[in-house]
């Protein structure tokens, strides 16, 4: 599996950041953030359970424009 790289957050250090990138041969997005506080569990638990082998993580919303990107990079990419 080869990773796409899209962006890092570009208001962080740029070693320990929230980070997008796209996975073309499973047509996935793959994000990292910042793990979540317990009422935000609790909220979100609120929909679902989540299962073991996912996680809720945290992105900031300046991190929009680099998530499209990535999501056209996968649209892209299930198009061949």
């Amino acid at each position: 599996m080869e990773l796409r790289f899209i962006a890092k957050d570009p208001n962080t250090d740029g070693a320990n950041c929230p980070t997008v990138w796209v996975d073309e041969e499973r047509q996935e997005l793959v994000m990292q953030g910042w793990t979540v506080d317990e009422a935000t569990r609790a909220n979100c638990l609120m929909t679902g359970p989540i299962p073991d082998g996912e996680e809720v993580v945290r992105l900031p919303m300046r991190m929009v424009t680099a998530i499209r990107e990535a999501c056209d990079v996968a649209e892209r990419t299930a198009v061949r």
